[in-house]
């Protein structure tokens, strides 16, 4: 039974390189980016999704048994299509246009959340993209978040809010309701700012402790992240890397420490490894291709770059 049961939707990804004209294939989607993430630190994990009956649903089929992550619970829909995503680069960074609607992942409901996995699982991640995608799906992840906390099960929260897909104080309602039933809530500063109105982060960890939340890693982009529990705070210096692309670097930062949390139990060792886990996959392009291995995040460590 795999540990850690990660819910949402992946989206093919196009990635357009600085100075290039072609686009690169590539794979997306910040719970699926989350759970390769874990599998490339050594962790057991199963995707819950669907995807089209199309090449794009093939190649994610054959990423995820690649990457040793389990399909046993992904649906393949005869009549919806695998979700889209292109990246390109500018003197801002990084932008994302998508064609996701009507995706097989949003036409996910409650009855395709499988109960026996996640009962049986150690910990469930998910995502406000998750529940953005359609209501639907929204209503799927807090059932699936109901059944492993009736079970004793850990659950992990992105807030990842993505005002594309829904306005802001719907957003707020729905990702907050989430919050409350979650155990690990991770949050960026950019999100954060915007859902809970407040800019400082020892502030914004409160708020979500407030919640009900056990543990919250606020990341905070180029000035590392904030490691928060009830007892205890620490901020997590930044890691120095040659930033090329931060596609996916927040989903990597989950994954990791999802990984490190259930292998030690340590809340603040998990969120260093992840912080540095997280740098590390700024050094490629696309959200996928870059991610380390746990092998290469403790390399980085001993090599004091934490």
């Amino acid at each position: 039974m795999p540990d850690i049961i990660c819910i949402g939707e992946p989206l093919f990804e196009l990635n357009q390189p600085r100075g290039e004209d072609i686009f690169r294939k590539g794979h997306g989607g910040d719970t699926s980016n989350c759970a390769i993430a874990a599998a490339r630190q050594g962790a057991s994990v199963a995707y819950v999704t669907a995807v089209g009956a199309d090449q794009f649903g093939d190649s994610f089929l054959d990423l995820w048994r690649r990457e040793g992550v389990d399909t046993s619970a992904v649906k393949r829909s005869p009549v919806a299509h695998t979700g889209l995503y292109f990246v390109t680069h500018g003197p801002d960074g990084h932008v994302f246009s998508y064609m996701r609607a009507g995706s097989a992942a949003s036409r996910i409901t409650p009855d395709d959340m499988p109960e026996g996995m996640i009962k049986g699982a150690r910990a469930i991640h998910a995502s406000g993209i998750s529940q953005a995608i359609s209501s639907s799906a929204a209503d799927a992840v807090f059932v699936a978040m109901r059944m492993a906390r009736a079970a004793g099960v850990l659950v992990s929260y992105d807030t990842n809010l993505r005002l594309r897909l829904w306005p802001l104080d719907r957003a707020r309602a729905v990702i907050h309701a989430a919050v409350s039933l979650a155990d690990i809530v991770r949050p960026g500063l950019d999100d954060a700012m915007h859902l809970t109105g407040l800019t400082e982060p020892h502030e914004i960890v409160g708020f979500y402790l407030a919640m009900g939340a056990k543990i919250v890693a606020l990341t905070l982009g180029e000035d590392g992240a904030l490691i928060a529990t009830r007892e205890k705070r620490e901020r997590l210096p930044p890691v120095k890397v040659k930033l090329v692309d931060a596609t996916g670097a927040g989903d990597m930062f989950d994954g990791a420490f999802l990984a490190e949390y259930l292998r030690t139990g340590d809340p603040f060792a998990a969120g260093r490894y992840a912080n540095v886990a997280a740098a590390l996959s700024t050094e490629g392009y696309g959200a996928v291709a870059p991610m380390p291995r746990r092998a290469e995040v403790e390399a980085a460590i001993e090599a004091g770059r934490v």
